[in-house]
């Protein structure tokens, strides 16, 4: 017995002076806590909760872009009167800071509307852009920089993008712009004459273009909605690594960018696990571009969260390592807390479980934006 003692005792010394924490990686950079940020990146995939995150990560050989977060917290993501929210509530909470009715885009409960972070960002002489696997006039992107009281009036949400003037915008629909039904406005044309770049699926590939970030910039990436990874859409982590280095040299005040893995919930609609799998890494290699293009500044906070999680899915007893069997209770949104994970100056901020409104409250901090500011639009949306 004595002897199994010294012996134990020789071992804990040795594994004691001999092994060191790790040190941080190549990747990660240590922020004092309060720094502000001059750029913020949010990263938003649309029904992405813990068992998504979980099965691509166990798809991907166990690794997963969003481990070197450092911190991370959850939102409630209920509505102003639904503990279940669709993506339009949701993301005008990131957006404006209110709780509002499902199918609302920038408006308060009674359809008055908000002044957005990325509104607001503009007015502080920050570029802004919106970068989405979706069509550019649907819920999560419109909340930024549209005020409309339903989400499916699509035509009247371009009318908005036109007034706000994006910096730089990559994403479908483009038939909303220059097929229009309710008036003969050809506004792909006019944003040509407003002065952009402007790109379409059907001229030109994205990474075949010179771009010149001094002038604004938009790409339609097809007609309707843009087709899902499994069928050939390879756009978003190239644009969205495009999108913050174009928006870094727009301005010298700083930039917002959003950036939507928007199929992840069509996907968690359909109760298609495999393919939402499928667009969870597609949605996780534009995080490892966009936190590769954080990690070598000390001035860009990066965020990932959802607005909701869709599906109700489940990964089944059964699974293994890169094959994974999923299950789902529901074809729609689930009410369950979803994460957050937020990386550089002020990433504190976004530990600890909060109400989904709370995320813009903290990007506004983060920038240092003054409370003084006005933050309501003084017009009712149309």
């Amino acid at each position: 017995m004595y002897e199994k003692k010294i012996l134990l005792s020789l071992f804990l010394l040795f594994f004691l002076t001999n092994c060191k924490s790790p040190e941080p990686s190549a990747e990660t950079k240590i922020y004092t806590p309060g720094k502000k940020a001059k750029n913020i990146i949010l990263m938003i995939g649309d029904g992405m909760g813990l068992a998504q995150i979980t099965a691509a990560m166990y798809t991907n050989k166990n690794r997963i872009a969003l481990e070197q977060f450092p911190y991370i917290g959850f939102h409630k993501q209920h509505s102003y009167n639904d503990l279940i929210t669709d993506s339009a509530a949701g993301a005008t909470a990131f957006a404006c800071g209110v709780k509002t009715y499902n199918n609302a885009i920038g408006v308060s409960p009674d359809t008055v509307a908000v002044e957005s972070i990325l509104e607001e960002a503009k007015l502080q002489g920050k570029a802004t852009g919106v970068v989405v696997t979706s069509i550019i006039v649907h819920a999560t992107p419109a909340s930024f920089y549209a005020h409309q009281p339903l989400r499916v009036f699509y035509e009247d949400i371009a009318l908005d993008l036109m007034d706000e003037e994006v910096d730089f915008v990559v994403g479908g629909g483009k038939a909303y712009f220059n097929q229009r039904k309710n008036d003969n406005r050809n506004l792909y044309f006019e944003l040509t004459e407003k002065g952009y770049q402007t790109y379409s699926f059907d001229e030109k590939t994205m990474n075949g273009i010179t771009i010149n970030p001094s002038q604004n910039f938009i790409y339609f990436t097809s007609n309707y909605q843009p087709p899902e990874i499994e069928s050939g859409r390879n756009y978003l982590p190239y644009a969205s690594l495009l999108g913050a280095d174009f928006l870094s040299k727009h301005s010298e005040e700083g930039f917002f960018l959003l950036v939507e893995g928007s199929q992840i919930d069509w996907r968690g609609h359909s109760n298609e696990g495999k393919r939402m799998i499928k667009e969870t890494l597609d949605f996780n290699n534009a995080i490892k571009r966009v936190l590769d293009f954080a990690s070598r500044r000390d001035d860009t906070l990066v965020i990932v969260t959802a607005d909701h999680e869709t599906g109700g899915m489940a990964i089944q007893p059964g699974s293994k390592m890169r094959k994974i069997e999923t299950a789902f209770t529901t074809n729609n949104h689930t009410g369950t807390l979803v994460p957050v994970f937020a990386f550089g100056p002020s990433a504190e901020l976004f530990a600890g479980i909060y109400d989904n409104t709370e995320i813009y409250k903290k990007m506004r901090e983060a920038y240092g934006f003054d409370d003084a500011v006005a933050k309501n639009i003084d017009n009712t949306a149309k």
